[in-house]
Formats: structure tokens, sequence, C-alpha cells
């Protein structure tokens, strides 16, 4: 099962990989989809005629992607309209999924390793800081082997 784990990790991290850098594209502030059609002198009504749609639905369809309540499905119908193709996806702000797990297990096992030690500093049996490091990278590495559900609380 970790095996198995791993390699949906792996594989997750391929198709992720062609979207790395496409976190510092800048989005047009009216959206693309009116940077687009503006920028190629297409008219609302012409894009209108294309989605069968009025050049109000046009508009319409530019202020909610503006406002970010556009839906996946308008979006692939513009593109498909302006002959190119929508694209969506997920960048992990680590770099890869692999990384994101990884500082997760980290953050968790140093919550529990150190609300364990404050714990026994009440008892005056706290544990020496580098015997801390240890423990915090050995529960790290378990926790990401057996993929905890609680990194995502």
């Amino acid at each position: 099962m970790r095996n198995q784990r791993k390699l949906l990790i792996e594989q997750l991290d391929r198709k992720i990989e062609p979207f790395l850098g496409t976190e510092l594209i800048y989005v047009p502030e009216k959206g693309w989809i009116n940077s687009i059609r503006t920028t190629i002198n297409m008219t609302l009504e012409q894009l209108g005629k294309k989605l069968n749609m009025t050049k109000q639905g046009v508009k319409r369809i530019e202020e909610s992607e503006s406002a970010g309540t556009i839906t996946i499905k308008s979006m692939k119908e513009v593109g498909n309209a302006l002959d190119m193709k929508f694209v969506y996806g997920f960048v992990p702000y680590d770099g890869s999924v692999d990384s994101l797990i990884d500082r997760k297990s980290r953050i968790l096992a140093e919550k529990i390793i150190l609300r364990t030690n404050q714990n026994m500093m009440l008892e005056d049996q706290a544990i020496e800081k580098d015997k801390l490091v240890v423990a915090i990278d050995d529960l790290t590495k378990e926790i990401k082997l057996e993929l905890k559900k609680a990194i995502w609380d």
C-alpha cells in the first residue's frame, strides 16, 4: 500500500510538473477572455455569434471571469470559440506534492514532539535539544511513510 501511495504521488508530481512556473503568470485585470478578445480585435458580437449568445451574454461571461465566478465549462466553451484550449491545474506552493507532504508531515511531527516535550518539561524530564531534532526527523519520516490524514487538519 505504501509503495502504491508513493507511486501515485510520483505520478501526480509528473502531471503537475508542466504547470510549474505558471503560478507566476499575471492574470489580466479584466480576465483572459476580455484580454484575448480585445487584443485580437474581436467584438462582443463576433464572440457572441460563435457562442450562440448576445453581446450582453458575452459581457456577463467576461465580468464573471473577472469576478472569479465563471465556471470551468464556460471557460472551455469560450476557449473553443476563440480556437484556443482552456487549461487549468494546481501548482503546489512547495513545488511538488511530495514536498508538500514533507512539510505537512514535519509540522505535525513538531507539534506532537514539542507538545510531548512540554508535558515532560513540567515533570522536569525535558528532552535534550539534539534529541528533539532527531525525534522530530524520525516522526516526520513515519508520518510521511504512513501518510497520516492528520497532516491535513
